[in-house]
């Protein structure tokens, strides 16, 4: 781990983190937020900082939700860190979109292990995020015997349109693990097997298999998760979002889940007015902070 750069925000430090990724073969970005309650010297030296993953969307790097999104706020007031990764691999021999458009490529990975070339060389975002970021942060953080972050055990996972979906995908593939304590998402594509977003991402990523694409969308992966305890999964999506009806349709998970475990337990609220960008993101973020919060058992 290289450090970019350290910023002082609200109580604690945002920490710009750069490192060589085994898993996309590529120099990746990370921005990790530590609280206040890190630097406390009163913190018990025995409590490990929980963390919550967020997962950014289309075109973004991990410094939009660390600017726009206010996260660091709530995790001063519950006491959990943040990690921002970022959305794809990136670079002069990382493949890109031959026909140069935002949504597919650099900027656009996914979250998904790539099948097909020339992507499967760099695009592994799957790999990375829940296997290797994990990994190479506790590393990092936790070394020469003190351990004060929780990267492996206590986390959560949340995120924004692309990153919405990865989330609630990555919850669902890890949830017999118990991967993520709990899930929640920002105007999430939720189908991505059945809108054009996620049709021209797992073409080029994953072929025209559409078995392997069933692996990685939530619709398809939620109706064989039993769900255990009191797990939920908490949904905001706007109802002036310009991709509600063409990309992010939440009422198909909610048609998925009918007759399953998680019937009841997908909560999807729509706010009236609000869009797609970080004005819709940060007004609802302490909802999500504090449904984690709870979940992380920090309330």
């Amino acid at each position: 781990m290289k450090v970019i750069k350290e910023l002082s925000a609200c109580g604690g430090r945002l920490i710009k983190l750069s490192h060589d990724s085994a898993s996309t073969k590529t120099n990746m970005n990370v921005n990790v937020y530590l609280p206040k309650q890190y630097y406390a010297q009163e913190y018990p030296r025995n409590k490990r900082i929980p963390t919550i993953v967020y997962l950014s969307g289309l075109t973004c790097t991990p410094d939009n939700a660390s600017e726009k999104a206010f996260w660091q706020f709530q995790a001063d007031k519950y006491g959990f860190a943040m990690v921002f990764p970022d959305t794809s691999p990136r670079g002069e021999s990382v493949a890109n979109d031959p026909e140069g458009s935002w949504d597919f490529g650099q900027g656009a990975g996914f979250y998904v292990n790539a099948t097909q070339q020339p992507y499967a060389q760099h695009y592994q975002m799957y790999d990375y995020v829940h296997k290797e970021l994990p990994q190479t942060l506790d590393a990092y953080f936790n070394k020469d015997g003190v351990a004060k972050l929780d990267f492996l055990d206590k986390v959560a996972i949340t995120g924004h349109s692309m990153g919405g979906y990865g989330a609630i995908c990555g919850y669902l593939k890890g949830y017999a693990g118990k991967r993520y304590k709990s899930c929640s998402a920002f105007a999430p594509i939720v189908n991505p097997s059945k809108v054009a977003w996620g049709q021209k991402a797992f073409k080029g990523y994953l072929g025209n298999e559409r078995a392997q694409w069933q692996e990685y969308d939530p619709c398809a992966l939620i109706k064989n998760v039993q769900r255990t305890g009191d797990d939920k999964i908490l949904i905001h999506v706007g109802d002036a979002d310009p991709f509600l009806e063409e990309h992010l349709k939440p009422e198909l998970l909610l048609e998925a889940v009918k007759c399953t475990s998680w019937e009841n337990h997908v909560q999807v609220k729509k706010v009236h007015g609000f869009d797609h960008s970080y004005y819709f993101v940060s007004t609802f973020v302490p909802e999500h902070a504090e449904f984690h919060a709870h979940n992380l058992g920090l309330i």
